[in-house]
């Protein structure tokens, strides 16, 4: 058995930001990251989960990683996500919301289909299909470890858990890749630009400077994490709530709520005068707490539960993300107008369907730093992920575990 080896919250934050500068250097060095896209905690982090695995396998050590602070920086970047988002971005948004959620619905069911018919053709059972599909890509880590013991109990399968979470782990890998080049590709083929190119980004400043009119200070900053602590303290309220309701949602989804709910209020409360949404500070302290959660999602990876699993979950893998890649182009991106912003939601979505949803936010991100803001998309895509994701797979899921 592996040595144990327990790495503290402290220095596993540390690492996380070294590994983002790592990734940060890369891509500025490297012109094949920027034209593609590559999210920069990308690069950093699967360089930095690759060095682990290798010492861990020659030492015969386990890393286990106290990632409260992970947490902490996903939560953070949510309410962000809340305080930029205006009400007229979320009408805007219904339409494209409305069709996301019926193609999010139509990527599970394919997915079920592409692990099953994987599953028979490689002699596994194929219920057991359900997690190299949507159990493990568009529900990632969390529901293929919930869905992994009825699966086993249904189908005899004995490592029904380290399937789905090997599955889980190369669709991160896979989702945080390839929706930068989708992106690319769409708006070089129809020369796509944002529709108010001078609008604010939400995340991230774009390769650009600072505005002079809205510099970054001491000041700034401590409005910015004021309402930013609001909005958490108020998700975690909200929560409170919402499980007394009889619901569960993950502690991001009202902290995400209680920013829109913040950042709303305080506009129609202090009209004309600046507040701290889409400035950027708080497109800054946004980005910082994507790109740290994402390096430390990424530098923690488990290579090693990838082993033995080999062939079939290899080929499942590549049909599974040249099936959301043709989805993408061929479905969403007509669908949503083929415009710039349905370009930015198409890098979204390939990351969210195969991986998870600050995977999918990362790639649009590298996306609107390169070729200029779509803040509606920014909204659209954590609400669908958010809200309708984990409830149509579980319906899913469950017929074909019951069938």
């Amino acid at each position: 058995m592996p040595t144990p080896v327990d790495i503290p919250d402290l220095l596993t934050a540390t690492i996380g930001f070294a590994v983002f500068l790592l990734g940060a250097q890369l891509t500025r060095r490297v012109a094949v990251l920027r034209e593609f896209n590559i999210p920069e905690p990308v690069t950093g982090g699967l360089i930095a989960a690759a060095v682990f695995a290798i010492v861990a396998a020659l030492y015969n050590v386990d890393f286990v990683f106290d990632m409260a602070s992970r947490d902490m920086f996903l939560v953070t970047f949510f309410a962000a996500i809340g305080l930029n988002a205006r009400l007229s971005d979320l009408v805007s948004g219904g339409k494209p919301l409305v069709i996301l959620l019926i193609l999010t619905f139509m990527i599970i069911a394919l997915q079920c289909v592409v692990g099953i018919a994987g599953a028979e053709l490689f002699g596994l059972p194929p219920k057991a299909g359900v997690l190299m599909g949507s159990a493990s890509l568009i529900g990632g880590h969390g529901t293929a470890i919930a869905w992994a013991p009825e699966v086993a109990e249904v189908t005899g399968l004995g490592n029904a858990a380290e399937l789905g979470i090997a599955a889980a782990t190369l669709g991160l890998v896979v989702a945080s890749l390839v929706g930068g080049p989708v992106a690319r590709h769409l708006i070089g083929k129809y020369n796509l630009t944002p529709a108010r190119p001078d609008e604010e980004h939400t995340v991230g400043i774009g390769y650009k400077d600072i505005p002079a009119d809205k510099p970054i200070t001491h000041i700034s900053l401590m409005q910015v994490m004021l309402a930013l602590n609001m909005a958490i303290i108020g998700g975690y309220l909200l929560q409170d709530v919402i499980a007394t309701a009889g619901l569960k949602l993950p502690l991001f989804v009202p902290c995400l709520i209680m920013g829109i709910v913040i950042g709303n209020g305080l506009s129609l409360l202090l009209p004309g005068r600046a507040t701290v949404s889409r400035t950027p500070t708080l497109a800054v302290v946004s980005e910082f707490s994507l790109g740290a959660f994402l390096a430390i999602s990424l530098m923690t990876i488990d290579f090693g539960a990838l082993s033995g699993l080999g062939l079939p979950l290899a080929v499942v893998l590549v049909v599974q993300t040249l099936v959301a890649v043709l989805f993408v182009l061929l479905i969403l991106f007509p669908l949503l107008g083929r415009g710039y912003r349905a370009a930015v939601l198409a890098a979204g979505f390939s990351g969210f369907a195969l991986g998870a949803t600050p995977t999918a936010i990362a790639n649009m991100t590298a996306v609107t730093k390169r070729y200029g803001p779509s803040p509606v998309a920014f909204v659209v895509l954590p609400l669908v992920s958010a809200f309708f994701v984990d409830l149509a797979n579980a319906v899913v899921i469950q017929a074909i575990v019951n069938f």
